[in-house]
C-alpha cells in the first residue's frame, strides 16, 4: 500500500516548481494526471539536453504521471476538465493570478461541483499584494528575499524548489489529512517568495543584533566567521570548515597542531581578520585530497567542496541509493534520483515513464465514464 494510494491529482503546472511538487506526490503513490494543452503542452520536454527526443530534465520530474491533452479554451474541453475535477482530490496549477478564473476552472467553480477539492496555486508572489502580477524566475525570488550575496548565483533553485515545490507539497499533504477528517477541501495560495522569506529564520534572528549586541551578526553563517567558512587549497580547490561549536573547533585546532588557536573560536574585527589569514595560509599547504586524508579520523565538521559529478559519485550518496537507472521504452536508459525519504513500509518504484504529450488521454477519459464514440468525437474536433 503506497502512502498516497487512491489520491487523484490533476496537475496543470509546467517546468519546475509544480512538476517537482507533483513528482514527490506521484512517487508516494498519488495518481497524478498532467493536464496539458493540445499545442505545445509542457514545453519542458524540449529543454536541452535531450535524451533522444525528450528533455533529460522533463524525464526526471515527470515520471509516475499520466498525460491528457485538453483544449481548455473550448467549451467542451472545459466540460471535460470539470468532469475530471468532479472525481479528483487535488488540483495544482501555476498560472498567474486570474488565469484559472478566466478559463472558468478556478477554485470557486470547482468547489461547487466538488466541495472536498484541495486546490493549490503556486505563483512567484502569491494571489495578493502589489507584485502578484509580476513575472519572475528563481533568481528574482531569491533576490527579493535577501539571499543573494555579490554575484554568486546558487546552482540550486531555492525559490522554485524550497519556496514552491516543497512548501506546496507540505500544504497539499496537510490539506489532504484535513479533507479526510472533515470531508471538506480548501484553497492553498503558495507564493515562492513567501516560502523563502518565511523559512529565513536564522536571518530573522539576527535582524536586531546591532541594537541588542552592538555588532551586526547577520553574516555569521554567510562568510563572517573564520570557523565557518570555505578555504582554498594548494591546487585551487576548496575545503569547507563548519566548526561552529567549540568542541569541533578545538578538535580542528588539535588536528592541525595549533593549540594557540583554540581560544580564538568566535572573533570579530582585526582579530578575526588575522585568523582568516592564518587559516588561508594553512589550507594552501596541502591539496584537497591531502586534506581529506589528513582529517579522515577527525570529527570536526570539515569536508571537500565537490562539483556535482563528484557529489553523485560520493560514497555516502551512493550508499543511500539516490541515483537510479531504468529503461524508458522510447528514450532508452535514463538515470534519475530516487525520493529523498526512505519509508519503512513502502518501497519506491518507477512504474510509469515520463509521459508523451497526451499519451493517456483515452485511458483517463474512459476511466471517467466517457464513451469510445465521445472520445473519438473530441479527438476529431481537436478538443483532446
Amino acid at each position: 500500500m503506497k502512502p498516497l494510494s487512491d489520491i487523484r491529482i490533476l496537475d496543470l503546472t509546467r517546468l519546475l516548481p509544480g512538476p517537482l511538487c507533483t513528482l514527490h506526490l506521484a512517487d508516494m503513490g498519488a495518481d497524478v494526471i498532467k493536464i496539458e494543452d493540445t499545442k505545445a503542452g509542457d514545453y519542458a520536454r524540449a529543454i536541452p539536453p535531450l535524451q533522444k527526443t525528450m528533455s533529460v530534465f522533463f524525464l526526471a520530474v515527470n515520471r509516475n504521471k499520466r498525460s491528457v491533452k485538453i483544449d481548455l479554451n473550448q467549451q467542451k474541453g472545459k466540460e471535460i476538465f470539470l468532469e475530471l475535477a468532479r472525481k479528483a482530490d487535488v488540483i495544482v496549477e501555476s498560472f498567474r493570478p486570474g488565469v484559472m478564473k478566466k478559463l472558468g476552472i478556478d477554485y470557486e467553480t470547482i468547489k461547487k461541483i466538488n466541495p472536498k477539492i484541495v486546490y493549490c496555486s503556486i505563483t512567484g508572489y502569491g494571489q495578493t499584494g502589489p507584485y502578484k502580477d509580476k513575472a519572475g524566475h528563481d533568481l528574482n525570488y531569491i533576490s527579493y528575499a535577501g539571499l543573494l550575496k555579490d554575484k554568486n548565483i546558487p546552482n540550486f533553485q531555492i525559490g522554485d524548489i524550497v519556496g514552491g515545490s516543497l512548501n506546496a507539497a507540505m500544504a497539499i499533504l496537510a490539506a489532504i489529512i484535513q479533507q479526510i477528517k472533515t470531508g471538506e477541501g480548501q484553497y492553498l495560495d503558495v507564493s515562492m517568495l513567501d516560502g523563502i522569506v518565511a523559512n529565513s529564520v536564522v536571518s530573522l534572528s539576527h535582524l536586531s543584533s546591532k541594537e541588542l549586541l552592538g555588532i551586526d551578526t547577520s553574516g555569521m553563517l554567510n562568510g563572517a566567521l573564520h570557523c565557518y567558512n570555505i578555504y582554498e587549497t594548494k591546487e585551487g580547490r576548496f575545503m569547507a570548515l563548519g566548526a561552529l561549536e567549540y568542541k569541533f573547533w578545538k578538535q580542528f585546532c588539535d588536528a592541525v597542531e595549533k593549540p594557540e588557536w583554540v581560544a580564538n573560536h568566535i572573533l570579530m574585527g582585526d582579530e578575526s581578520e588575522k585568523m582568516f589569514s592564518q587559516l588561508e595560509e594553512l589550507f594552501k599547504t596541502k591539496t584537497q585530497d591531502e586534506w581529506v586524508s589528513y582529517f579522515i579520523n577527525t570529527d570536526c565538521c570539515i569536508s571537500p567542496v565537490l562539483n556535482f559529478d563528484e557529489s553523485i559519485q560520493n560514497e555516502q550518496v551512493k550508499s543511500r541509493d539516490l541515483l537510479k537507472k531504468f529503461k524508458h521504452e522510447k528514450e532508452g536508459e535514463v538515470q534519475q534520483f530516487s525520493p529523498p525519504v526512505k519509508f519503512s513500509n513502502f518501497d519506491f518504484q518507477i512504474e510509469r515513464h515520463a509521459p508523451i504529450h497526451g499519451e493517456h488521454s483515452e485511458e483517463v477519459l474512459k476511466e471517467s465514464g466517457f464513451s469510445k464514440e465521445e472520445i473519438e468525437s473530441f479527438r476529431k474536433n481537436n478538443i483532446i
